[in-house]
């Protein structure tokens, strides 16, 4: 046997026991009380706290490397922890422990004619796959929410911050053994080797439920492609920002430069705006302004570029771009339903917004189109599972099936249908 054969055989032997190990701790888990789940995650969040000169002192390791090997700076403000990050990740994990216990909930409760009365219970989904890129932050918040919905997952981190989740799962892993709770019940793939990735979506359908990807485009596709077991995914966060006549000047402002500039690499960063022609002379001038004056790159229609020689002339690949970057993609619209129309064919399903004073236009843009997060005089930003209340998230998910938006502890879950009776027979 070649050494190559002999590392795959052994890299396939390691993710198998991976799987073994989760699908014990899961059983494990689905019986355990939420009140021990959350003392382990308030231990997890003061392993974090305690830890967390070791934990940036791993991320500088890895940003030395991410800044070797050139990663973009949206790439970099990803995967960098300072100690506002790294408390943020702790009060996560208190924020997820706070939230009510999804297992063992009664969805609904009816009673037949015949006198069984039935309850649809909340269940764990199993074990979880979690294939994440960059973001360190996610393996607390993956690892805090699986836990709390009674899953055990198996992470597997993008090599770029490989060291930084390897410290933080480590954190996590204490927090369960001090609780009393299967250590396995939270697992990293123990190498950044891509093989692995290709096992867990092929050869592991026996141990895991149900994977989990959150990263950039290719990572989703690969995932959905490759693997043999249900995945809850998004595509690209093309969000919208839609400015519909009337809009105030200053809140329409605020919303597009936050939309866009406050963290330009997150999934939920507006990539368009859209501008309603009413309002062209008005509000699109100074809008652009801010725009520039914060930093941002402006590619519009022809329309834009005659109100500030700035801006560059957009390329029909902009319209369906997620730049995750400084740069905003700019078009006017002759009203609602063109502004709808332009989502419809662009958009990835993630979040939009409109910007308006028209209530009635609000309800329609609300109703009318289908994404996953839609925005009334809000900036898209708040498309994030710890904004809606629930602690934290694993990713927004795009698809109709099961999971959409944020996926929380909740969302996690499935249900099983119990039924009790008193002696009753099929006729």
């Amino acid at each position: 046997m070649s050494a190559a054969t002999a590392n795959k055989v052994d890299l396939g032997a390691q993710m198998l026991a991976l799987g073994e190990q989760a699908r014990a701790a899961a059983s494990a888990l689905a019986c355990s009380s939420g009140a021990a789940r959350n003392k382990a995650l308030l231990l997890a969040a003061r392993e974090i706290r305690a830890n967390s000169e070791k934990l940036l002192a791993a991320n500088a390791e890895d940003m030395a490397a991410a800044r070797e090997r050139q990663l973009s700076a949206a790439m970099l403000d990803r995967l960098a922890l300072n100690p506002d990050r790294v408390e943020a990740m702790a009060q996560g994990l208190e924020a997820i422990a706070e939230l009510p216990d999804p297992v063992g909930s009664v969805i609904a409760r009816w009673e037949r004619p015949n006198g069984l009365v039935i309850e649809r219970v909340r269940v764990p989904l199993g074990v979880i796959g979690i294939v994440y890129e960059s973001r360190p932050n996610v393996t607390a918040d993956a690892g805090g929410l699986c836990l709390k919905s009674g899953n055990a997952v198996i992470l597997r981190g993008g090599s770029e911050s490989d060291h930084s989740s390897r410290a933080i799962h480590a954190c996590l892993v204490r927090a369960l053994d001090a609780s009393g709770l299967p250590g396995h019940a939270i697992q990293m793939v123990p190498t950044t080797d891509r093989a692995a990735v290709g096992i867990l979506l092929r050869d592991m359908a026996q141990f895991v439920d149900v994977v989990v990807p959150r990263g950039g485009k290719g990572l989703i596709e690969r995932v959905q492609a490759d693997a043999r077991v249900p995945v809850i995914g998004h595509l690209e966060g093309l969000c919208h920002v839609y400015l519909h006549a009337p809009a105030d000047l200053k809140m329409a402002t605020d919303i597009v430069v936050n939309a866009k500039m406050r963290r330009t690499g997150i999934c939920g960063a507006a990539e368009t705006l859209l501008v309603d022609r009413e309002l062209v002379a008005s509000h699109l001038g100074p809008v652009l302004a801010a725009l520039f004056e914060a930093g941002c790159e402006i590619r519009g229609d022809e329309t834009v570029q005659q109100l500030d020689a700035r801006v560059k002339a957009a390329q029909p690949e902009d319209w369906d771009t997620e730049y995750l970057d400084a740069v905003l993609a700019v078009r006017v619209v002759d009203d609602l339903d063109s502004a709808m129309a332009h989502i419809r064919r662009h958009g990835s399903g993630h979040t939009e917004t409109i910007v308006t004073d028209d209530a009635e236009a609000a309800e329609r843009f609300l109703q009318g189109l289908d994404s996953a997060i839609l925005l009334h005089n809000a900036s898209t930003q708040f498309a994030d599972g710890g904004e809606f209340g629930m602690g934290a998230e694993i990713g927004i998910a795009t698809g109709k099936v099961h999971a959409r938006g944020p996926v929380g502890a909740e969302q996690l879950t499935s249900y099983k249908y119990v039924v009790r009776g008193t002696g009753q027979v099929r006729p």
